[in-house]
């Protein structure tokens, strides 16, 4: 394992607090610091409610909003649960929600709360680009329907979905529309005061702020008529938030909306031609495919599926050199794959296959480089692993095959024996499988040799995962293991 950290290329996880950020927040920590309580009436308390006031300025002015339109909150979830719960709560009649397949879920598990509770939700697929057509948003729209959830910028594939067309319909037919824009804030112009928006969610750790800190921008005319507290305790932020103001978290928060505006216009530039960068070098492969292609894209975010490799044995190839997020779920005992790929129309295997990089404020060329060279050599290396012909045993000997499982299993395993009379003189395999898979038949392999047909197999799946320190959830991929052996057995004879 390399001593060095690995590149950082999952911006769109979580960001580093930008120094200068860092440095603000800090003024408000310590005795000498603005620590106060935004709420109290004595001078700390105004000092700090003075910090809490421009901090609100600056996200406000990031997204073009009106200060009192914003509602701090803890982050994108909270503002996405407050957005969604929120407004039914507040409707005494219409109960209809519509939302995306491929929406995050902060916003899919609370439209799944509600259908709970009673209401009807529509989930609409978007075309294989990942873009949500306003027809058919238009065709899923009822007489009942209240509130349509979708989010700007998706965090997976970075697909923009057309906001403005997608709330228009809603405002013309009087529902309500709510867009997630976490990955969008400091990386794409947004200016709501144009926009037929009337609730969006943001968070600060994705732009370079600190966790723990979000908003909801609360168009006019919504609050009071149409969103409701789901939380109770004190009235803060206009009686639909409250809790005591984190005054060094908002300051973080406003210097980074802050810093964010002033680098928008050099930055997006500079990461779309960095993403490209690594996704040429990446198309060098062949066999693979860019997610959301075709469609717009915020800067940063680049999810590529590669055939012919397994997700989880690629993640673990690259993750010593390169923190990168995957789209499937690999240390799951399910081992779903990325709903938002589903929904894209991928298959399971290609999904589960998927890496997404994301590139942010202190990327570089050379970063982007070394990243796109280690995955490549990783891909030809997996790629070479996966089974395929093999050369002709040598004069004298014998080559016994046996294969089990598939691609679509998401485990392939396939063993060569080389025979000389009734014992095996080496063992080879190739494989498409997961880390600890391909790590029991290296090591079934060193057994093998001198073994004879009679006493081919050494032990139980059980005890090679014992042995090799296997998750009890990954002993079926063993159980393939054992088959591809038994089927080198009945090819043997």
């Amino acid at each position: 394992m390399s001593s060095a950290p690995p590149l950082y290329l999952d911006y769109a996880a979580t960001t580093p607090v930008d120094p200068a950020v860092a440095g603000a927040m800090a003024e408000c920590l310590g005795r000498d610091g603005d620590f106060g309580n935004p709420a109290s009436q004595h001078a700390y308390g105004a000092r700090a409610s003075q910090r809490a006031a421009r901090a609100r300025a600056q996200v406000a002015a990031l997204v073009g909003a009106a200060p009192e339109q914003i509602i701090f909150t803890s982050g994108a979830t909270e503002s996405d649960n407050l957005a969604l719960l929120g407004a039914a709560r507040a409707s005494a009649g219409p109960r209809h929600l519509v939302t995306l397949r491929t929406e995050h879920k902060a916003v899919l598990d609370p439209c799944r709360h509600l259908e709970r509770q009673g209401c009807s939700v529509t989930y609409l697929t978007p075309a294989r680009s990942g873009v949500l057509e306003p027809a058919v948003l238009a065709a899923a729209l009822r007489a009942d329907t209240l509130l349509v959830s979708v989010m700007y910028a998706n965090n997976e594939t970075g697909v923009l979905q057309d906001i403005a067309a997608l709330g228009s319909l809603c405002r013309a037919r009087g529902i309500l529309f709510h867009t997630d824009c976490a990955q969008a804030l400091g990386k794409v112009p947004l200016n709501l005061a144009s926009l037929p928006v009337d609730l969006a969610s943001f968070t600060a750790h994705k732009l370079y702020g600190p966790k723990g800190i979000g908003a909801l921008y609360v168009g006019e005319g919504v609050r009071g008529r149409a969103l409701q507290p789901v939380l109770f305790g004190g009235g803060q932020e206009r009686g639909l938030r409250p809790g005591t103001l984190p005054t060094h978290q908002l300051v973080g928060f406003g210097a980074a909306c802050e810093l964010a505006g002033h680098l928008l216009q050099e930055e997006g530039p500079r990461l779309t031609l960095l993403r490209e960068r690594l996704w040429h070098a990446l198309a060098t492969l062949g066999g693979v495919h860019l997610n959301g292609a075709g469609a717009p894209r915020v800067p940063g975010i680049l999810s590529v599926s590669f055939e012919g490799v397994e997700g989880e044995s690629l993640l673990a190839a690259v993750q010593d050199r390169l923190a990168v997020s995957t789209g499937a779920a690999c240390n799951s005992a399910v081992r779903d794959a990325s709903h938002v790929l589903h929904a894209m129309g991928r298959s399971a295997r290609l999904a589960e296959s998927t890496l997404r990089f994301s590139l942010g404020r202190f990327s570089s060329e050379s970063e982007v480089d070394l990243a796109a060279a280690t995955v490549v050599r990783e891909v030809r290396r997996l790629r070479s692993m996966a089974p395929g012909q093999e050369p002709p045993p040598a004069p004298g000997v014998t080559l016994v095959s046996g294969e089990a499982g598939g691609p679509e299993q998401g485990t392939w395993i396939r063993f060569h024996l080389i025979v000389r009379g009734d014992t095996v003189k080496e063992a080879r395999f190739k494989a498409l499988a997961c880390p600890h898979t391909v790590d029991t038949a290296a090591w079934l392999c060193a057994q093998l040799a001198g073994r004879r047909s009679a006493d081919l197999i050494p032990g139980t799946p059980a005890e090679w995962a014992a042995a090799r320190a296997v998750p009890v959830e990954k002993l079926g991929r063993l159980l393939i293991v054992e088959d591809a052996l038994r089927d080198c057995l009945t090819r043997w004879h």
